[in-house]
């Protein structure tokens, strides 16, 4: 047997003079074994280059290592930056995460659904597609393991959900815009997930409580291509002679990001000063939110709360070895960023 042609443990362990235990008991925690025998593998392994097959061990282990972090489209800055902050906490504690995204697509999601059973998780990050989901098959999912749902709530699905608070959000921008020029209307597209259709919610309470009517205005799109679907449906409204109002507070500040590019294209001057004749806001502070001309006005979730939170309470199911008697919901509230848009 040669170097580079290890199969599994037991060949490394004859080749080391090492016994399978005691290479298997490293692998499971280094530390557990002295510090003479952990300085001998360490060196076997580097004379070797042998890499056990992690994901074939945890098949073995009635507990695994493995975390599944599912995200419904990783394209999207806001779960890209969920996805980096909850991998890192999950390495820092031991863990090997391992993320997917959907894509948008409900096949694509059963399919990650049925792939982390094969893996057999210690416990999943569920961010849904919402709408698209296939209800019955994540409902069977999250009781067969413990599940931290995140971003979209679905009513009764997983042991706990971490997410944004929409009502206490848009209600503040709502209320900086009023106060700050005419009353914004709402631009959206069709929802696809629980979050599009609070913020709706929200904005219609907020506007109705400040004495004003509401103004929704919804777009064509059924994909997760919001920048384009901000962009021609921005376009359109524009030709249309729409909004009655100068300001407009987008779903998101994807869809933001969209209409800004119609209004330049339109000759339209945004911003807040006295030469520009339309404002434009979004949600979620966006990471490129801040390098859109002009700077995009938004409210920024809190990125990293949700993250550490999210895995905190996966841990905790964890560590415990019971699944949570009461579904619990954790939201957190989001911060006015003001910037030139509006």
């Amino acid at each position: 047997m040669g170097a580079g042609n290890i199969r599994n443990m037991e060949e490394f362990a004859v080749l080391s003079g090492i016994s399978r235990p005691t290479v298997s008991k490293y692998f499971n925690d280094p530390a557990s074994v002295r510090g003479s025998t952990r300085e001998r593998i360490e060196a076997a392994l580097k004379k070797y280059d042998y890499r056990p097959n992690i994901y074939a061990m945890n098949q073995n282990r009635q507990l695994t290592k493995n975390i599944g972090i599912v995200v419904p489209y990783l394209a999207d800055p806001f779960f890209a930056e969920v996805a980096r902050n909850i991998e890192r906490r999950c390495i820092a504690a031991g863990f090997w995460p391992t993320l997917f995204s959907s894509h948008g697509e409900q096949k694509l999601e059963n399919n990650i659904l049925d792939s982390l059973r094969s893996l057999k998780p210690a416990g999943v990050l569920l961010g849904l597609l919402g709408r698209a989901s296939d209800r019955s098959l994540v409902e069977k999912f999250c009781r067969d393991v413990p599940t931290v749902l995140i971003d979209a709530n679905i009513e009764g699905l997983g042991d706990a959900f971490i997410g944004s608070d929409n009502f206490q959000s848009i209600p503040l921008i709502v209320e900086y815009l009023c106060r700050t020029g005419e009353p914004p209307c709402f631009f959206e597209m069709p929802a696809l997930n629980p979050n599009a259709n609070k913020r709706r919610d929200a904005y219609e309470q907020a506007m109705e409580i400040l004495g004003h009517t509401s103004q929704v205005i919804r777009v064509k799109g059924e994909t997760w291509d919001f920048e384009r679907i901000g962009y021609e449906g921005g376009l359109r409204v524009i030709d249309a002679g729409l909004p009655k109002t100068n300001t407009i507070l987008c779903s998101n500040d994807r869809l933001a990001i969209g209409f800004l590019a119609a209004a330049y294209e339109k000759g339209i001057r945004v911003g807040h000063d006295k030469d520009s004749t339309l404002r434009v806001a979004g949600h979620d502070d966006h990471p490129f939110s801040r390098f859109t001309c002009p700077s995009l006005t938004t409210i920024a979730q809190d990125y990293e709360s949700i993250a550490d939170r999210s895995v905190e309470a996966l841990f905790g199911l964890i560590e415990s070895g019971k699944r949570a008697d009461v579904r619990s919901e954790t939201l957190f509230e989001g911060k006015l960023v003001m910037r030139s848009s509006a």
